[in-house]
């Protein structure tokens, strides 16, 4: 594990009590989401039904010993850490010409329809896309409406396979999932540079672990670290922020669930439905319009900044 940075502070995540965290200039920067306040069964009928859905899944595809060796340290080592993981959802990136479902076999592609049709995890995903949509309305719209114009320009595509969602439109607006199957996911510090650079990833801690003696997310360049106990959920700027969490006891296990829309997604709908590439590369391109997109790419980051709400609460 790396070590710490000195001067950290640490912040207890209630369970019950949604926690905005506001920057210098009240902007919410990320929000400690914690679980539904009027909601006693919670971690019994949600946190502990997700994380047997996650062990039986991934018992289901990596047919054990542990996970096949926490899948051969392969997926997501060295970067993120040795974990068994798997990435659900539309992708846009690595040569592909347009948005499309990451591949996977038959066998798991019904492993991970068996997740997403968990009351328990549709639970969690609904009650993660209330508090984005209190605490992020603009950022949570801009999600949405990128999300219905990318499914309606698939639709209107002559393929075989199409665009599936995760989640119904009223679950969530983000395209991609990852299962952090663990079964000790401890993830190292890392930033998620495919993300878009100011928008939100959703991380949902699960498992059977002791959350005052480990797996506290810890927010690197603000030096925080954070109390996560299963069942909560923490929304935060993952592309812009270095995060990891701390280690758990011996025979604890640790999940985690995460949801998140890649930028090269936003990228594509903002261009018209095309790519970079092939919009520098058309003749009907004009230099106008080349200079025009100089500028947008400028002004981005602060027409981004504008979608974050500011906190007209009190700060504690």
């Amino acid at each position: 594990m790396p070590r710490l940075p000195p001067f950290l502070f640490w912040l207890t995540h209630a369970p019950r009590e949604p926690t905005p965290i506001i920057d210098a200039d009240r902007h919410i920067l990320l929000v400690l989401g914690g679980q539904p306040p009027n909601d006693l069964e919670w971690d019994t009928a949600v946190a502990e039904k997700a994380a047997d859905g996650m062990q039986a899944a991934a018992i289901e595809i990596y047919t054990e010993p542990k996970w096949r060796r926490k899948a051969s340290l392969a997926e997501d080592a060295p970067r993120r850490g040795s974990h068994a993981a798997k990435h659900v959802g539309a992708a846009m990136g690595g040569g592909q010409r347009y948005p499309q479902n990451l591949a996977h076999g038959v066998r798991n592609l019904a492993v991970f329809a068996g997740l997403f049709g968990l009351k328990a995890l549709q639970r969690i995903a609904g009650w993660t896309n209330l508090l984005f949509m209190v605490f992020a309305p603009n950022l949570h719209e801009y999600y949405r409406a990128t999300y219905a114009a990318l499914c309606d320009w698939d639709r209107s595509q002559q393929r075989k396979k199409h665009i599936t969602r995760n989640f119904a439109e009223r679950f969530s607006v983000f395209t991609t999932a990852t299962f952090n199957f663990g079964p000790v996911t401890v993830t190292l510090p890392h930033i998620d540079f495919g993300n878009l650079a100011w928008g939100w990833c959703a991380i949902t801690a699960l498992g059977n672990f002791d959350p005052d003696r480990g797996g506290h997310l810890v927010l690197w360049d603000l030096k925080l670290i954070i109390r996560f106990p299963p069942g909560s959920t923490i929304l935060l700027p993952s592309a812009i922020l270095r995060h990891s969490n701390l280690t758990i006891g011996p025979n604890e296990t640790r999940f985690s669930f995460t949801q998140f829309t890649p930028a090269g997604i936003f990228r594509w709908v903002y261009n018209g439905f095309r790519t970079d590439k092939d919009i520098n590369a058309a003749k009907a391109t004009t230099p106008a319009e080349h200079e025009q997109r100089k500028r947008d790419r400028a002004s981005r980051r602060q027409e981004g900044l504008k979608m974050y709400r500011k906190w007209d609460g009190p700060v504690q």
